[in-house]
């Protein structure tokens, strides 16, 4: 300590002189205390430079130590900051996939609900058709039992009358080749009541006549 602070022990020599009885007794006063130089003694030597070198060495292992966990400490650090990157992409990554899944989704609802939608719809005009048809069928047959029931009116007053009848009724339609058939016909129903049928040459070929 004498060695390393020798200023400090000058300041404690002097203060114990001042306060020495003998120095007093002797009439003595001690005005400043001066140490020009402090040697140790070789023992002493090698102790304070053991003593200096294990001082230089600690204060050197613990500055190696200090920077060793300050680059640990860093290193944690930075490891840390990428694992909360890697955490905080990763999150994000996941929001992106639930939204893609989400709006995949939605739009697959959406297109349910179009094709829904287009299938009611379609339903809706094939029963429109279908009652259309329905409808001018049931016109057409209206119309056709309409038809019926004129017809069927207008013939009902002929239905018990003779083939002679309406033939006569229709008289003014005739050709002189109808009556003549009709005349054969009226023959040929009563040809059983009939004996004897002469054709003569001329009505033979009147009838020819008449066809051509």
């Amino acid at each position: 300590e004498a060695i390393r602070n020798h200023e400090g022990f000058e300041e404690r020599i002097f203060d114990d002189l001042q306060n020495s009885k003998t120095i007093a007794m002797l009439g003595l006063e001690i005005l400043s205390v001066n140490i020009l130089g402090i040697s140790p003694t070789p023992e002493m030597a090698r102790a304070l430079e053991t003593q200096t070198r294990e001082t230089l060495q600690k204060e050197a292992d613990e500055a190696i130590y200090e920077r060793r966990n300050f680059a640990v400490e860093q290193e944690r650090m930075i490891k840390e900051s990428e694992l909360n990157t890697e955490i905080a992409v990763e999150e994000k990554q996941k929001q992106i996939a639930q939204k893609e899944m989400e709006t995949k989704v939605v739009k697959q609802e959406n297109d349910q609900r179009l094709r829904s939608m287009k299938m009611k719809a379609d339903q809706q005009l094939e029963e429109d058709k279908q009652k259309l048809i329905d409808l001018q069928v049931k016109n057409q047959m209206k119309e056709a039992d309409a038809r019926e029931y004129i017809l069927n009116a207008n013939l009902k007053p002929y239905a018990d009358l003779d083939w002679r009848t309406l033939i006569a009724i229709n008289g003014n339609g005739m050709k002189a080749g109808d009556h003549i058939a009709m005349a054969f016909r009226e023959l040929a129903e009563n040809a059983d009541k009939i004996g004897n049928l002469n054709i003569t040459p001329d009505l033979l070929q009147q009838l020819v006549t008449v066809k051509n």
